[in-house]
């Protein structure tokens, strides 16, 4: 199995890598904007280039392979599949990070070859289960607290928990309807934790 990436794949990826990054540095981070207004203009842009490198390591690398993820099975099952980019939505994320909300849908991996509904089922799974196992791997450094590192890795954990859980409710082109078509107790067995686990991230007190 080979995995190839053209020109265009691998500007989309870089796009929405760093826009959604921009856009969740923004959100996270209200007072960027403020300071935009009231403080030193040198210190909130050290600030937010700070803010910035912890959104590529976390948001970023989880929503590249999380679509890698879908990618990568899609190709195994015989697929032709890239992922392509919504500039248009991208812009949105940015924009609504900035009036305080976050809408961040930056596109997906397309497709294309004869394929079962189990393969179909699969290849959506793929992204939700990568952000779970990146959030493991997340928790170990996150639990040694003290350190800008804990903080980072702790920010790691709950972003792919929100991932997963998001990506798993059975709607609209989100993960979780496809794969409810397909398996639905393998779609609960997932989708469950991985629901329960983003609404205690979103809500909680945080590691």
């Amino acid at each position: 199995m080979q995995i190839r990436f053209g020109r265009r794949e691998l500007l989309d990826l870089f796009a929405a890598w760093i826009a959604l990054s921009v856009a969740f540095t923004l959100f996270l981070n209200p007072y960027l904007l403020q300071g935009a207004t009231v403080g030193p203009v040198e210190e909130l842009l050290i600030t937010f280039a700070r803010q910035l490198l912890t959104s590529l390591g976390t948001v970023g690398v989880a929503f590249v392979l999380h679509e890698l993820a879908h990618k990568v099975v899609a190709v195994r099952f015989g697929q032709i599949a890239a992922f392509r980019a919504d500039y248009g939505m991208l812009f949105l994320a940015i924009v609504s990070a900035l009036a305080g909300f976050i809408f961040a849908a930056p596109g997906a991996v397309v497709h294309r070859g004869q394929i079962t509904l189990r393969e179909s089922g699969l290849i959506a799974l793929a992204g939700p289960v990568t952000n779970l196992a990146l959030a493991g791997a997340f928790l170990p450094v996150a639990l040694l607290t003290g350190s800008t590192v804990s903080d980072v890795a702790a920010f790691g954990v709950t972003i792919n928990l929100l991932l997963a859980g998001f990506n798993m409710l059975p709607f609209g082109p989100l993960d979780g309807k496809t794969v409810l078509r397909w398996n639905r107790v393998l779609y609960a067995a997932v989708a469950v934790p991985s629901i329960v686990l983003a609404v205690a991230a979103l809500l909680g007190p945080g590691l």
